[in-house]
């Protein structure tokens, strides 16, 4: 195929033409923020060798009944309203590996840029959330913690 036929074909095939133009810049655009956020997406293998090896601490922003119904052993709760970065929770961990985690992994890609932000060095979330550790068939923890 040469450069002329591509040429006839994006002028017969307009719309073809911008869609392939508008996916490609968004999954560039995409790619770019995800390598410049400054946090990494963990799955839920990887949060269990970060938990083993480094003492990870780990932060479920799920509701308090939700939480209550299963979480990863070892998390803390944390309303999402009440959630900051300078809190004591998170005072002395600035240089922990800090994992937050919530029900589906849509919330808490938020916090982990506003601990990024607050200076934390080893931020990540748990792609999928506690949805996805269940689907990897790991245990939870029942309770408060």
């Amino acid at each position: 195929m040469t450069t002329d036929e591509l040429l006839a074909f994006a002028g017969r095939h307009i719309y073809l033409s911008l869609a392939l133009a508008g996916l490609t810049l968004a999954i560039i655009y995409t790619e770019i923020a995800r390598l410049t956020r400054g946090f990494k997406a963990l799955r839920p293998a990887e949060l269990t060798g970060l938990i083993n090896r480094e003492d990870a601490l780990v932060v479920d922003l799920s509701a308090t009944k939700e939480f209550e119904k299963g979480h990863i052993a070892g998390s803390r709760s944390v309303q999402p309203s009440q959630f900051d970065p300078e809190s004591k929770l998170l005072a002395n961990a600035k240089s922990l590996p800090v994992v937050v985690v919530c029900r589906t992994g849509q919330g808490s890609a938020d916090a982990a840029k506003r601990l990024k932000k607050a200076g934390f060095e080893k931020v990540y979330w748990l792609d999928g959330g506690i949805a996805a550790w269940q689907q990897a068939e790991l245990p939870l923890v029942k309770g408060r913690a």
